[in-house]
């Protein structure tokens, strides 16, 4: 009467500790020396997207911030770690550079 029913094994492993990938793409960008993070997205396609959009406002703006003396801000997609974040970190605005938000 008491038999000992098995259950069949799972055939892989799921290691709990990586199950939320840490892996995020940043938008980067840099002014002179300086480099900030200006946003974080999930996949790299949506950070290519926001990339290339920043990059075209950047060319929409090039005549007033060359008539301003301001230097031309530089966009890149670069992978990130959650962990790696400044901890008070938040999104740069898209046009924020012209308003000299940078820091």
């Amino acid at each position: 009467m008491n038999q000992s029913v098995q259950e069949p094994l799972p055939e892989q492993v799921v290691n709990l500790s990586r199950a939320r990938d840490d892996k995020l793409w940043a938008v980067i960008v840099a002014i002179g020396r300086k480099r900030r993070i200006a946003n974080i997205y999930p996949s790299r396609a949506a950070a290519d997207a926001d990339c290339h959009w920043r990059e075209q406002q950047v060319r929409a703006y090039a005549g007033f911030l060359l008539s301003s003396n301001k230097p031309l801000p530089c966009y890149s997609v670069s992978p990130v770690r959650r962990a790696d974040l400044p901890r008070g970190w938040r999104p740069l605005p898209a046009l924020g550079f012209l308003r000299g938000q940078f820091a």
